[in-house]
């Protein structure tokens, strides 16, 4: 058995985190005993949960776990508690540049109101960029599930914090079940974003197939797509997406706990690679996934990629990345470094 590099120290990207997914299991356990929360058993015993996506049912528990979650994160300190968390959790895993997904919808009542929550976000994202080293960007994504004019509102108050740097406002999003309402109906949002100057990067072609990629390239004109993972389906839709440049923010552990893929072997990374796809790959959720950003890259590695595959794939994700030009370009050589130095010594098999 050959030596591999520790995947915990390739530098890399992280584009594909959401707020409340970020949570480690023993911060939510703590936030729910300060707050008297009771907590369902799938997020005490036997975590991470059994979850499935492939039908209304199956995303409806999967919210619900969700939304018990969210219930105990409650004001400023809470806030500033999970930036700083998932900075520090991303650093630990080689991450030098992090995208965290948000909607300040949720966390608003207690700060007064989606500016104010947003504002506190952004301000624990600067100072956990300079503690940890790992740049932390924001964008700001509307729910599929509530009204478009809802999304409106998000993607004026993303343009207001629009920016290129750590602790700013990087991109507009659009998350939750894509089963559920028009993605037409987004479009005046997502037009807001672009006018702002601020990437687009929707959720699609995960629970649903290669229609729902078409349609929100159409739509939305995004610059990556939240998954998209099957677009694989469709020849003539990755080659689309490949000839447009949209980026995949593929997010392989999740794709498997929620039934889209049976198991490691389906997710197919190298039909995306070999198609020529910009790939990232992300988390998602952690807190109901059990798994982190080094799971994804040690999946791929499972599938065969190389160290110099695997290194591309970091690569690619600097690449699809919102981070300064002297950002990227300082990642990008340190993922050279790595290359460079010696694999650890194999395993011995007993």
């Amino acid at each position: 058995m050959t030596g591999a590099r520790d995947l915990s120290t390739l530098p890399k990207a992280h584009l594909h985190l959401h707020f409340t997914g970020s949570m480690s299991l023993p911060t939510l356990h703590e936030l729910a005993a300060e707050r008297g929360v009771r907590l369902p058993d799938a997020l005490k015993g036997g975590w991470p949960p059994k979850l499935s996506g492939a039908d209304e049912r199956g995303w409806f528990r999967f919210q619900r776990l969700y939304d018990a979650a969210r219930a105990c994160v409650r004001g400023e300190d809470d806030l500033r508690r999970l930036v700083r968390e998932a900075a520090r959790a991303d650093a630990a895993e080689g991450s030098r540049w992090l995208e965290l997904q948000v909607d300040p919808t949720s966390y608003a009542g207690p700060l007064g109101g989606i500016s104010p929550a947003l504002e506190v976000i952004l301000d624990e994202a600067r100072a956990a960029s300079a503690a940890t080293g790992t740049g932390v960007g924001i964008i700001v994504a509307a729910s599929r599930i509530r009204h478009p004019l809802d999304a409106r509102i998000l993607a004026r108050l993303a343009a207001r914090y629009a920016g290129q740097g750590p602790g700013e406002v990087l991109a507009f999003g659009l998350s939750n079940d894509e089963r559920r309402g028009d993605t037409d109906d987004f479009a005046p949002a997502f037009a807001i974003a672009r006018r702002a100057g601020l990437a687009r990067v929707p959720h699609a072609g995960e629970l649903l197939g290669p229609e729902s990629v078409t349609q929100t390239l159409d739509a939305l004109a995004p610059d990556r797509l939240g998954h998209g993972v099957r677009s694989v389906e469709d020849r003539d839709v990755l080659a689309r997406i490949v000839d447009e440049g949209v980026a995949l923010e593929v997010c392989p552990r999740s794709n498997i706990a929620l039934g889209v893929y049976a198991d490691a072997s389906q997710v197919p990374l190298h039909a995306l690679v070999d198609a020529g796809a910009t790939i990232a790959l992300g988390a998602d959720d952690p807190l109901l996934f059990g798994s982190r950003l080094v799971d994804q890259y040690e999946l791929a590695r499972e599938q065969g990629f190389s160290d110099e595959g695997l290194a591309d794939l970091a690569r690619s994700s600097v690449h699809a990345s919102l981070a300064p030009a002297p950002v990227k370009t300082a990642i990008l050589t340190q993922i050279d470094q790595w290359l460079a130095t010696t694999p650890d010594p194999p395993v011995p098999v007993r």
